[in-house]
Formats: C-alpha cells, structure tokens, sequence
C-alpha cells in the first residue's frame, strides 16, 4: 500500500464525489473561462490564474482574448504587444512561455493542443498542474491538477499533516486525486475542488458550517481544519535600495530603456536605474556616472521627488525617484529611446515603472 492509499482507505470516494459535484453545479461562479471548454481559453486561464485573484484576472482575461482570440493570433502576436496586455500581471515568465507553447502547438501540432498528459507536458511552461486542468476541464480526462489551493482542501479533507511546499507532498497529493477524481466528470470535480477552496475552504477561516463535503471532511470531525495545511515558513525577502531617474531632454522627450531578453522583467521598458549601496550619499552621483558610462548621455540629476516600494515574491524594492535634464544626449539605439508620455502607452512597463510614469505626469502637470 503506498502513501496515498493509507489516506483513501475507508473514505467513502463516491459519496464525496457526489457532494462535491453537485454543489459546484449548482454554485459555480459565472467567470468569463468558463463560457466554453475551449482549450485554448482554458490554458490562457491557467496560465494568468498562477499567483494572481480571480477578480483581478477577469478584465486581463477578457481584453487578452479580445487581442488574441485563438491560439493562431497568439502564435503570431508580437511579443511586446503581448507583453503589453499582460502589463500589471507580473511574473512575466508566465507569458513569455505561454506564447513560446503556443508557437510550438501551432508549428508541431497542427493548432491543435495536445490532449495526452505526455504530448501536453512537453510544452513550455506547461507543468503537471496547468496540464492536468487543461485535460480534465477541456478534454474530460481524468488527470489531478493539483496547486496549493487543491492541497489545502485535501490536507483537511483527508488530515494529511505533511508540508505541502515539498514536492514529494504534491506527488501525494496528486496520487491521492487520481483515486478521488470523477472518471465520468472529471471536469466539474477538478474545478469543483478550486471552487470550494476560493469559496469555502479558505486559507484562514474555512467555512465548514456550510461546506458540501463537511461530512467527510475527517479534519472537520476532530476540530483541526485550521491546524491544516502545514507549510514552512516563506523565504525571507531580499531588500535591494535603487535609484531611478525621470530624465527629460531639452524637447521634453523622457528617456527610457528595455531590459536585458534574460533574468528579471526580461524585455520590459523602464526608466533609468541603478542599485544604491549606501542610502543618503551618493544616489544622485551614481545616477549621472551610470547614464553616461552606460549610454554617453550627460544629465544634470535634480532634487528627489519621491520613493517607491515594491515587492515580488523574493525580494523587495526600495526606489528613490529623482528628475533630471539631459544636455547631451546619445542618439536611439534599439534597447534606449526618447518618448513622449503619450509614446509610452505602447511600451510594456512593470508594475513599478508604471508607478513613474504616473509621478512623470503629475510632475509634469
């Protein structure tokens, strides 16, 4: 008997199935992913689903199909003007790797998405997770498509105590939803188990009171649902103190730069940074060496006119933003460009360069 089965045995799986099935049928959510079982819109779902509220996905949802309806378009978008309507998302990665897929699909597979978990897991940025939502909620294939929200439902259902941040922990799981799942619908159970774990079964007040499954919720039945899951404790964040620059030159044109094709926000625009290493002493220098040694621009670097926070999931930056006036600038260079506030809506920025160009405007106003 291996693992997942010391936590099946005696749990009654078809009554559970039933229970969870229909209350899913008869409370789901209207979500915009969910008007067809088309495999494309399922992927893109998934995909903008990863780390992100379903409340904040649906406007990005909906105007990415509106730009990109099929998988084709995709395939052949360009990928700034991709990345520009993933703009505000983050975890850049996450696109650039579903448009990477999608390119494969349509040159390796006819447009046509894969419907085997091992053609399907071949493609970019398609782990066991996203393949086995777009297998059971598009194609009716019972695969598990297991995430920390599905393990957190389970951990309590079955009072599994065992870290779910581990991947030994998601094979468990995974093993355990492969003897759980709906063989006849395997759609509706998958997304019912994320239905009730964003509705009921949430994180820190789960509300068992009205859960459908509560009756075999073993958790529930001895009082710990909310000793569940067990998880470690997060990854201390890395504080990194930079410097930024709204530089303008005598047109009134704002200077901005692409990032590198690799590493961090690859291939976004951003204005003029530096990392700091001492606070307070010589950010505005710093700023004016860097400009000129990286891009032969000399800049007179003014008075500070606020400071940005910002925090990914490992590390956190601290900008102070500066205003400065260009005397000799460099000509374009394909990575370096003089634009208008109006130019730069066109221009993929992330989530703390968008916060510049919102002081540029004010500073400007």
């Amino acid at each position: 008997m291996n693992r997942s089965e010391t936590y099946i045995e005696d749990f009654p799986v078809q009554g559970f199935q039933q229970d969870l099935i229909n209350w899913y049928q008869e409370n789901q959510r209207d979500l915009p992913w969910r008007l067809n079982q088309d495999p494309y819109r399922v992927w893109v779902s998934e995909i903008m689903l990863q780390q992100t509220r379903v409340d904040t996905v649906i406007p990005y949802f909906n105007r990415f199909l509106s730009l990109f309806p099929t998988l084709t378009d995709l395939a052949e978008a360009d990928e700034e003007k991709v990345l520009k309507a993933w703009e505000g998302l983050g975890y850049y990665s996450r696109v650039r790797n579903l448009q990477t897929a999608v390119r494969e699909v349509a040159e390796q597979y006819g447009g046509t998405i894969p419907d085997t978990a091992d053609e399907i897991s071949k493609l970019k940025g398609v782990g066991p997770y996203t393949a086995g939502a777009i297998l059971s909620i598009a194609y009716g294939v019972p695969e598990p498509a297991v995430d920390g929200n599905v393990m957190r439902v389970l951990s309590r259902i079955l009072l599994i105590y065992e870290d779910i941040g581990k991947a030994k922990t998601r094979m468990l799981f995974e093993d355990a939803v492969r003897k759980l799942i709906s063989k006849e619908d395997p759609s509706s159970f998958n997304q019912a188990l994320m239905e009730l774990g964003a509705l009921i079964c949430t994180p820190k007040s789960p509300a068992c009171l009205i859960c459908p499954v509560q009756e075999h919720c073993r958790a529930f039945d001895q009082g710990r649902q909310k000793e569940l899951p067990v998880k470690e404790k997060k990854i201390k964040i890395k504080h990194v103190d930079m410097a930024a620059l709204i530089l303008r030159n005598q047109e009134g044109n704002y200077l901005i730069h692409k990032r590198p094709k690799e590493g961090l926000l690859a291939n976004l625009w951003e204005f003029p940074n530096v990392p700091v290493h001492k606070r307070g002493v010589s950010e505005k220098e710093d700023l004016k060496v860097f400009i000129e040694a990286e891009w032969g621009i000399s800049a007179a670097v003014g008075d500070q006119v606020s400071n940005i926070e910002h925090v990914f999931s490992h590390l956190k930056w601290n900008i102070q933003l500066f205003e400065g006036q260009c005397s000799h600038e460099a000509m374009d260079a394909a990575d370096l460009k003089w634009v208008t506030l109006e130019e730069m809506e066109s221009y993929p920025f992330p989530v703390s360069h968008q916060k510049i160009i919102k002081l540029a405007k004010e500073v400007t106003a």
